[in-house]
């Protein structure tokens, strides 16, 4: 206040109406977050990391349309504020009723506090290590790819994406991953029109960023335009981020703003400075305040004296503390079911009629199929039905993948549609999620399970979150093929024989698909396809790579894995039971089909009667069906070709019990242990040996 007091106008500036829309947004964020400290010492604020030094970034929401898609840091409140004037907007009762977790907050519905709205294109993002730039990368190449496939995009055809993210985050492997992806595709002219903004306050939590380390980082990379303003010099950053913003938008090439800023209040409500920071550091920030940055340049250009801008700073200081007053008095959420009502939409009448839709558009199938033959005309009959779908990953293009299941498809549907990636599983789901969110239908491929494990964070972070932080106004339906599980003979090892599917089943929300049987795989790939239309479902499409090319089941050129992929549907959470025995129920699903039905066929030459549940789905579990099957022996036996401990099997028996199941109840299992290379791999995995011995103990 004293320091606005003191401004004297000089008359060296150009009047400007940015600098009065910035200052605005700047003065109503800084606000805010002193509303939300205020508020919890109340005890009423649950959110207190906040935008003040950071309010520079409100010049780059200026320097934009309000129809460039947003993906933004969690200081970026400013920009908020900015882009939702620009639109006649009032964004502060948005950030408030964040704050403070109610229903009413217009993006999350209480259940995070997140800057994003649908009528803003800015996308919510949780992020606050950069998770969120892998998406951004995936939205920028998506608008071009729209345009040029002749698709509905989500965003106009000439837009440019924005993503911000600190100066801590960029050492993060995700921050990294999206940097690389974009400088790789833009190395090839591809169109990569985004812009990413560097806000750098020195500082992550309490470890400074080495001097002059951002501007290496980011000034290095080969084919992204690297620029530097100051947030305490507005009409200088201004003329900057407009620029870049407008070379980005007409050469469609990513560009990387390195906004310096400065951080006040600590890194949020608990955190004291004084612990990690001396206090001339912290005396030094003050003097670089982007609000005096502003108000100074308001005076210079004579369109303000200090004392009115003393005055219009109480009373944005009055108008959000009345908002917060209001704000907490509305209702929060109040039970679990309001909670998890965005989490996982299910339509199964909407998911049957395009499964129905499709299946009229495809050719039929008059010839039995291997597994990997069904799930490549599965994906043929997918982009053939959907202009929107794009098929992409590792060696999925020429080579149509490491065991052939993509060949064909990209001489069929064209490089624009059908495409190899980079070698990075963290942007191949990025890539997913951006271009989902911006009108595609993603059919992205892990090539093998053990490769998801070190991006997985996308799925469970990024794309399991969206709906339920926006309350299903973004949604990013995807179906993620995986190459897993073991037994594979002749290309061993842990990296290609991964039976950990842990790492998904505790994601909330997802689908989990598990074929063993082509005819299933075809049918269980048409339903994740519609469910990901239908809902915006996030499905994980996990295939067993030793089943690909199987063809017999009981002996030698007997045919009997061979299946036509029919016309039916199957739902999600549907199980599929081979024979009625009276004996035993053997639940089991992937690798353990193919080694349950040959164990029930011994057992048939013992006399006992078995039937065999393929559970198909891992999520939702076929909770229904497994019941009505285990009741009807009272013996069960899971056959579980994961590990013991983290296993599907401990849910399925969780979840009998929990049924009320009290028949017998018995399991087998692999060895808790990684894969290893040759016959040894035999030792840890699960045999038809060990089954049938414990479907004789269980007997």
């Amino acid at each position: 206040m004293t320091a606005l007091g003191d401004l004297a106008p000089t008359g060296s500036a150009t009047p400007t109406p940015h600098a009065d829309a910035v200052w605005r947004a700047q003065v109503e964020s800084r606000c805010c977050d002193f509303a939300a400290r205020w508020l919890q010492k109340e005890g009423r604020s649950f959110y207190s990391i906040g935008s003040a030094g950071h309010e520079s970034n409100a010049i780059v929401a200026l320097a934009l349309r309000p129809s460039d898609p947003a993906l933004l840091h969690y200081r970026s409140g400013a920009f908020y504020l900015a882009r939702a004037a620009q639109v006649g907007r009032d964004g502060v009762p948005d950030v408030m009723l964040g704050v403070v977790a109610a229903q009413d907050e217009p993006i999350a519905g209480g259940r995070h506090k997140v800057f994003g709205h649908h009528e803003l294109a800015i996308i919510p993002q949780t992020s606050t290590i950069a998770s969120h730039l892998p998406r951004a990368v995936g939205v920028a190449i998506a608008i071009d790819r729209a345009r040029k496939l002749g698709v509905p995009g989500a965003w106009p055809s000439d837009a440019v994406a924005i993503a911000s993210f600190g100066d801590a985050s960029l050492n993060h492997a995700t921050a990294q991953a999206a940097l690389n992806t974009a400088s790789h595709a833009a190395h090839q002219r591809l169109p990569v029109p985004l812009l990413f903004v560097c806000e750098d306050n020195g500082l992550g939590i309490s470890v400074p960023s080495p001097s002059g380390w951002v501007e290496s980082a980011l000034s290095s990379r080969p084919a992204i335009r690297y620029e530097a303003s100051r947030g305490d010099d507005p009409e200088s950053a201004l003329r900057i981020a407009r620029e870049l913003a407008d070379w980005v938008r007409e050469t469609r090439r990513p560009a990387v703003l390195h906004l310096r800023t400065v951080r006040y209040l600590g890194h949020a409500g608990a955190d004291m400075e004084s612990a990690y920071r001396i206090p001339a550091d912290i005396r030094a920030d003050l003097l670089r305040d982007p609000l005096l940055g502003t108000a100074a340049w308001l005076v210079r250009t004579g369109a303000r004296t200090g004392e009115q801008l003393q005055q219009e700073y109480l009373d944005a200081r009055e108008r959000v503390r009345k908002i917060s007053l209001d704000a907490v008095r509305r209702p929060q959420l109040e039970t679990a079911a309001d909670v998890m009502r965005p989490l996982a939409p299910r339509s199964p009448a909407a998911v049957q009629e395009l499964v129905l839709r499709d299946l009229r558009l495809a050719e039929p199938s008059t010839e039995p199929l291997t597994l990997a033959l069904s799930i490549n005309r599965a994906i043929g009959d997918a982009l053939q039905a959907h202009s929107e779908a794009l098929l992409f990953g590792e060696d999925v293009a020429a080579k149509g993948g490491v065991y052939g299941v993509t060949r064909g498809l990209h001489a069929r549907f064209g490089a624009g549609r059908v495409f190899d990636t980079l070698l990075d599983e963290t942007s191949i789901l990025g890539l997913a999620l951006g271009s989902s969110i911006s009108g595609f239908l993603p059919l992205p491929e892990i090539q093998y399970l053990a490769y998801l494990h070190n991006a997985e964070d996308q799925l469970r972070g990024e794309a399991a979150t969206l709906q339920f932080f926006s309350q299903g106004r973004y949604r990013n339906g995807m179906v993620v093929r995986i190459a897993g599980y073991g037994y594979q003979k002749g290309f061993g090892g842990h990296f290609h024989n991964d039976d950990s599917v842990a790492v998904l089943r505790d994601i909330p929300g997802i689908v989990i698909a598990s074929p063993a049987r082509p005819d299933d795989a075809a049918a269980m790939f048409r339903t994740c396809v519609a469910a990901a239309k239908a809902d915006g479902s996030v499905c994980a499409f996990l295939e067993p790579i030793a089943l690909y090319h199987t063809r017999d089941l009981y002996k030698e050129g007997d045919g009997r894995w061979l299946a036509t992929p029919g016309a039916d549907h199957v739902p999600l959470g549907s199980a599929r039971t081979y024979g009625d025995g009276r004996d035993l129920t053997i639940l089991t699903w992937g690798n353990g089909l193919f080694l349950s039905l040959r164990v029930a066929h011994r057992l048939r030459q013992r006399g006992i009667e078995s039937r065999v549940v393929d559970l198909r789905w891992l999520a939702p579990l076929p909770i229904e069906d497994i019941a009505r099957e285990a009741v009807a022996t009272q013996r069960v036996l899971v056959v579980d070709e994961t590990r013991r401990t983290g296993g599907v099997s401990e849910g399925i028996m969780a979840m009998l019990i929990d049924a009320g199941y009290d028949g017998q109840l018995a399991r087998a299992a692999s060895k808790d242990s990684f894969v290893p290379l040759g016959d040894a791999a035999q030792l840890v995995l699960l045999s038809e040996d060990e089954v049938e011995a414990a479907a004789l103990e269980l007997v």
